[in-house]
């Protein structure tokens, strides 16, 4: 299937590692222009080499206003226009209600829900000027918390419900809005993970897949979640809008 994506241009935070550079890849090998942040050097100096010349890449950390607003700035004006956009900076943050503190709710909602809000209100304009879409990567959690899963499953479900209420607002001005929920995928935390506990990654997916039941029994591929986001921002998926999208294996108790 042709995307559509050649010489479209495409934003995406948390972009040069794991998933968001999973994505980045696949729309660049469409044809399209993308524009990513992160907040390592080592690895936006890996992403630069990975995605070429013509991606722009660099070092912001989306909690900080002032950080965000010039790797918008500087994308849209080396981009020169924005077909979509993708909110993927995030991080885990898990624990019980009753040991966690509010500075750490208020650093997961800044990180995850604030910078998101304002990453879309501030790349409206661009996208209403090519119909583009916005995609706001989430977790399965939002739908289904567990205990000692705060303050992440508030934030993801806050995501899905600024997912739903921008869909409304933005449809009629020709913007999609959708988000995807994410269960276990192989990620650069998880591989971070590994090498701390001096261990195979691919050993640690294989135990992390048998431990959690996943019906398809094995760890999603970055590159699957890659497939699915590049479709969801692509004109081929021009009446789907306001919805959550799960890619877990069957994992997710709910539908």
């Amino acid at each position: 299937m042709d995307l559509e994506l050649r010489d479209k241009a495409f934003l995406i935070t948390g972009g040069t590692d794991g998933l968001g550079l999973a994505l980045a890849k696949t729309l660049v090998r469409e044809g399209a222009r993308v524009a990513v942040c992160g907040r390592d050097a080592d690895r936006l100096e890996l992403a630069s080499s990975a995605l070429g010349p013509d991606a722009l890449c660099l070092r912001a950390d989306v909690s900080k206003e002032n950080e965000l607003d010039a790797f918008i700035d500087t994308a849209l004006l080396r981009l020169g226009r924005l077909d979509g956009a993708v909110n993927n900076a995030g991080r885990s943050a898990g624990t019980s209600i009753a040991t966690s503190s509010d500075q750490e709710w208020r650093d997961d909602y800044e990180l995850k829900v604030i910078a998101a809000m304002h990453l879309a209100r501030r790349v409206l304009p661009a996208l209403e000027a090519t119909k583009g879409a916005l995609v706001n990567v989430l977790a399965i959690i939002a739908r289904s918390p567990s205990a000692n899963s705060t303050p992440t499953t508030a934030s993801r479900a806050a995501g899905l419900a600024f997912t739903k209420a921008m869909a409304n607002e933005v449809g009629p001005r020709g913007v999609r809005v959708n988000a995807i929920l994410i269960g276990l995928i192989e990620s650069g935390q998880w591989r971070r993970r590994a090498d701390n506990a001096k261990t195979n990654v691919q050993d640690l997916y294989a135990n992390m897949a048998k431990g959690s039941n996943i019906p398809l029994g094995r760890i999603g591929h970055a590159e699957e979640f890659a497939d699915l986001a590049a479709f969801l921002l692509s004109p081929r998926a021009s009446y789907i809008t306001g919805v959550g999208i799960s890619i877990d294996g069957g994992l997710s108790p709910t539908i």
